[in-house]
């Protein structure tokens, strides 16, 4: 038992790991193989034009990154977390997305989130939009963008996008579109996972107590099966995806407290859980020998 939760539970967990844009590609690459190697259900890199206090060091691009990713592993499943209408346009952005899918071999898992504030939100010149207004802009940019990768062909003006016979020929390699993984949080951005996820991912509720965390980690998977039903959607339909590494405590600080954390997400329902690719300092920052140890020697416990 971890967790509480016995080794059948945990055998149905996937795993995840964050490789940060933050590498040259010479030094990248071996990470993004090695995630592969070891034998991690998905990996992922960060969406953003720059990201907090690392927008002063090198930082590269994401779709570049994953199709880079795609080229030098063969098995793992590749994502976006998240990509958001901060500098995005679905119709532009569906062209990425059909190349990243085909060129992965249909291994590319879509995270999509309605776009924070901050560097991507300024860099372009437009106005910091309120968090109500960015969830309006986010339903539409993820109700044009399912529209576009279904159909070959989409004429749309919205609110906050336009589009005119925009093209997805010759589609995804996985029908009928790439899967989504809708970021959200509160009761709108809820209802966009309901309608158009596949998966949903979490970063919690924030705060500095770990026991806190969990108990909002809690009460949004009740809020999210709540909002289910009430579309009368079976919640064994949707995968459910944590960021472990929003917590107040790094998840491979240690590899008991990894899989303690992993046991405390499957209590919770959670299909799969994501961790961070340890930096030596600033965010995520730990010890590269807890995630060998965790990859080589937990992974397979967990797993049964």
């Amino acid at each position: 038992m971890t967790g509480g939760v016995g080794r059948r539970t945990l055998a149905i967990m996937r795993f995840g790991i964050v490789i940060l844009p933050d590498q040259r590609w010479s030094v990248a690459q071996h990470r993004w193989r090695q995630a592969d190697e070891w034998g991690f259900d998905h990996a992922w890199t960060y969406d953003h034009l720059g990201w907090r206090d690392l927008v002063d060091g090198p930082w590269f691009d994401s779709i570049t990154t994953l199709t880079a990713a795609a080229t030098v592993t063969s098995r793992i499943r590749l994502g976006t977390l998240v990509a958001s209408p901060n500098f995005r346009h679905p119709a532009a952005f569906v062209r990425q997305v059909t190349a990243l899918d085909d060129v992965s071999g249909g291994r590319l898992l879509l995270g999509l989130g309605a776009g924070g504030i901050g560097f991507d939100s300024a860099v372009l010149g437009g106005e910091t939009l309120p968090p109500r207004q960015r969830v309006e802009r986010f339903a539409e940019f993820t109700e044009l963008l399912d529209a576009i990768l279904r159909q070959d062909g989409t004429t749309w003006r919205g609110d906050w996008f336009a589009a005119v016979d925009a093209r997805n020929n010759p589609g995804c390699v996985q029908a009928p579109r790439v899967p989504l993984v809708v970021a959200a949080n509160g009761p709108r951005s809820m209802r966009l996972v309901s309608r158009f996820g596949q998966g949903w991912v979490t970063t919690g509720p924030g705060g500095d107590d770990l026991a806190e965390w969990w108990a909002g980690v809690a009460e949004l998977v009740a809020r999210l099966d709540s909002r289910l039903d009430a579309d009368g959607r079976d919640p064994a339909s949707l995968d459910r995806y944590l960021s472990l590494d929003s917590a107040p405590v790094f998840s491979l600080s240690s590899a008991q407290f990894f899989a303690d954390q992993v046991g405390r997400a499957a209590e919770l329902g959670f299909t799969d859980v994501i961790t961070h690719w340890p930096r030596t300092s600033s965010w995520y920052a730990g010890d590269e020998a807890v995630l060998v140890d965790v990859a080589t020697r937990l992974l397979p416990e967990l797993r049964g």
